[in-house]
């Protein structure tokens, strides 16, 4: 199975830093074991006392855990939260921030190593496009932001859920046809916004307004609980297979894309969901 949506998961430098049960590689024993020097010159205590000593686990030796990933994950969640409340003051700042967060977010994804620094600015700015959209919204239809974050959470929740439980996995199968439909979802979402951009086509969602919007977005929140999938396979896959520890950021970055992903297409349901009940 392939390890999930992430291309730095199935980039070279990963899969050659991956050693089976998440041992040291053969550079990092000696790094970490040489300094109890030649065993010769031990006493038998000292020889008694290593043995004893429990076995390096990943912390020790330098490879992911689900710990880091709930760290990095909560530290940029924080970034996106700070950056979406200043948005909300500030819905100028809305444009710019989806810009900066588009390409910054292409930039993290073709990268070979993450870099922490590179996926907070990712996460700020996309803060900033949220909340400004929020805010913007919130004035049209009162009450749109609470009820879009208490989806998105739930769906997300649900999704964790069944995929511990075994009942929600990603498939070579299901993940083609994953593939398949996001490129006919972006190709869909370019058009919409040149048509849109021109004036072809009028109101905020352009093509996706009324039950085709309805539908559109239906499509694309099942699209964002598969990519959640992928990304939990990402996380587990790479904790199981010894990743270096410094990956976690990466799946921070891959979770954090996702939900921003799904808390847009949520909100964007709402909205349209309102404007038809008006």
């Amino acid at each position: 199975m392939a390890l999930g949506g992430n291309p730095v998961f199935n980039s070279k430098t990963y899969r050659e830093e991956i050693r089976p049960g998440g041992a040291p590689s053969a550079t990092q024993a000696p790094q970490q074991y040489g300094q109890y020097g030649q065993y010769g010159q031990l006493s038998p205590q000292q020889l008694q006392d290593m043995y004893n000593k429990p076995a390096a686990g990943p912390a020790q030796t330098g490879r992911m855990t689900f710990n880091d990933v709930v760290a990095k994950t909560t530290l940029t969640f924080i970034v996106l939260l700070a950056g979406a409340f200043i948005g909300w003051q500030i819905p100028a700042l809305m444009l710019p921030g989806v810009l900066i967060g588009l390409v910054l977010g292409l930039v993290n994804s073709f990268k070979k190593e993450p870099s922490p620094v590179l996926i907070l600015l990712y996460a700020a700015a996309e803060g900033l496009f949220i909340g400004g959209l929020s805010g913007l919204l919130e004035t049209m239809y009162p009450g749109i932001a609470v009820q879009a974050v208490a989806a998105t959470l739930s769906v997300f929740a649900v999704v964790l859920v069944l995929y511990r439980s075994g009942k929600y996995r990603a498939t070579p199968k299901m993940t083609r046809m994953f593939m398949i439909a996001m490129i006919g979802y972006l190709v869909f979402g370019v058009v919409n916004l040149v048509l849109s951009l021109t004036g072809v086509v009028d109101g905020m969602f352009g093509l996706r307004s009324g039950w085709i919007g309805l539908a559109i977005g239906a499509l694309a929140v099942l699209l964002a609980t598969y990519s959640l999938v992928l990304d939990f396979t990402s996380i587990e896959e790479g904790v199981r297979n010894g990743a270096p520890e410094r990956f976690a950021w990466m799946c921070a970055f891959g979770l954090t894309v996702t939900m921003v992903w799904l808390y847009v297409e949520i909100l964007r349901i709402i909205a349209i969901i309102r404007e038809m009940a008006e």
